[in-house]
């Protein structure tokens, strides 16, 4: 019984021992998780943070180049026909978009509807500009007729979707 008692009396104190080493220990190891997990996260968004700005970039100057004034400087529409002008302007934004698409990722949803929008309105103010001449009058009638179309409007149909990108941009300043 006496033996009992001795190891006892050396297995409780030791088992104390090691169950605070336990447990500081363990309030270490967790401290430096966190630690570590919160540098993590800042160098995360601060990265982030410089890709979403550049994707705000990146849409603000797909918007710039889908504007149909700025489309027809690049394009030179004496070289074609109506049907040819209009094709090309198409093909141009359509690329233009679909080399953007993955800035989605880091934009709003409204940003990104908006983007859409205008991309949208570009294409219909140019088939319905192309629709209200002969295909294959001169491509400068088209792009004449493409700028009266556009005064319509009062305002480019991009400009509300960059006003909006700037705003938003704004916010996150």
């Amino acid at each position: 019984m006496e033996i009992i008692a001795d190891l006892l009396k050396i297995t409780i104190p030791a088992v104390l021992v090691l169950y605070s080493m336990y447990l500081t220990v363990r309030a270490f190891l967790n401290k430096d998780f966190e630690s570590r997990l919160a540098a993590f996260k800042a160098k995360n968004t601060e990265a982030v943070f410089s890709i979403r700005l550049q994707a705000y970039e990146r849409m603000c100057l797909f918007l710039e180049r889908i504007s149909p004034a700025n489309l027809l400087i690049r394009i030179n529409p004496s070289e074609f026909t109506a049907g040819e002008l209009q094709q090309i302007m198409l093909h141009e934004i359509r690329n233009e978009f679909a080399h953007n698409l993955a800035q989605q990722m880091y934009m709003s949803q409204e940003a990104w509807e908006r983007i859409k929008n205008a991309k949208e309105e570009v294409i219909a103010l140019i088939n319905n500009s192309a629709g209200q001449i002969d295909e294959e009058a001169r491509g400068l009638e088209l792009a004449k007729l493409v700028l009266e179309n556009m005064q319509a409007f009062e305002i480019d149909p991009t400009l509300p979707a960059i006003y909006f990108l700037k705003e938003e941009i704004q916010k996150l300043f």
